[in-house]
């Protein structure tokens, strides 16, 4: 297994440029479409894509065990959220790849008599999911970091002998009771988490990556399983920008979200 996990490593780069390639043709066939573009050029254009597609899942192969290995060393994170969520993720991601190797095995010809469709949508649910964890490991990440920053401006203006925190007053002549300056209030209390979530996003960008490269790719099963029918074009672009983040990831290891 660990010779696996050293060769899906090795093979990490190859696959994500294979990805970013296969949704920027994807785009560019939804582009040469609403162009009206030839059909010889839209037809080439679907066949590359369909090869590249193919050629992930061959490089993909035996990506479940480095899946699995990671869930079990999630299994030992101190924190309880951060655990059940990673070690969901990865849990859904093995499940993933396997049922891609099955679609591999029916669109090579191995398997033919393998119900290529049934077995997509299985694997498109397992990838949701994954992502479902991601994003919720995400949120928990930014709580933590925004009650981190909250507590430390609190500390900060009260050693400097300020008020509220953003100048906020919680009483006045109007009274906490009226209607206005409730509205007031609630309003300049949204701007101040609004500008919180963004200060501490941009003092963590692999936090802020992660983010971005998740959101994108959950447009990606949302529009295979049917729950959200995006189109082909937003499904290239979502696709081709978390592919180039997971590829900046690669050259910038820093860059990568941990555990």
């Amino acid at each position: 297994m660990d010779a696996w996990v050293r060769f899906s490593a090795q093979s990490q780069a190859r696959e994500r440029l294979c990805r970013a390639a296969q949704y920027a043709c994807s785009l560019l066939g939804h582009a040469l479409q609403k162009h009206g573009a030839s059909p010889e050029l839209q037809k080439q254009i679907r066949q590359l894509e369909g090869h590249l597609s193919l050629g992930r899942k061959l490089l993909r192969l035996g990506n479940s065990a480095d899946a699995l290995e990671s869930a079990k060393r999630a299994v030992h994170l101190s924190d309880v959220v951060l655990r059940f969520c990673i070690t969901v993720s990865h849990l859904n991601r093995a499940l993933y790849f396997a049922c891609d190797n099955v679609l591999w095995a029916g669109k090579s010809g191995l398997a033919p008599r393998v119900d290529q469709e049934k077995w997509a949508q299985r694997s498109f649910r397992y990838y949701l999911f994954s992502l479902i964890m991601n994003l919720s490991r995400d949120a928990y990440e930014v709580r933590l970091l925004m009650e981190q920053e909250s507590s430390a401006c609190s500390r900060r203006l009260k050693g400097s002998g300020g008020g509220a925190p953003g100048g906020v007053e919680t009483a006045g002549p109007g009274g906490p009771g009226t209607p206005g300056r409730g509205l007031l209030q609630l309003a300049l209390k949204l701007q101040l988490r609004v500008l919180l979530l963004a200060r501490v996003l941009r003092g963590h960008p692999p936090l802020l990556l992660d983010v971005v490269r998740n959101a994108c790719d959950l447009f990606i099963p949302l529009d295979k399983l049917g729950l959200w029918r995006c189109g082909p074009g937003i499904v290239g672009l979502c696709g081709l920008v978390s592919s180039i983040l997971s590829i900046l990831t690669l050259i910038c290891p820093w860059l990568r979200l941990k555990p």
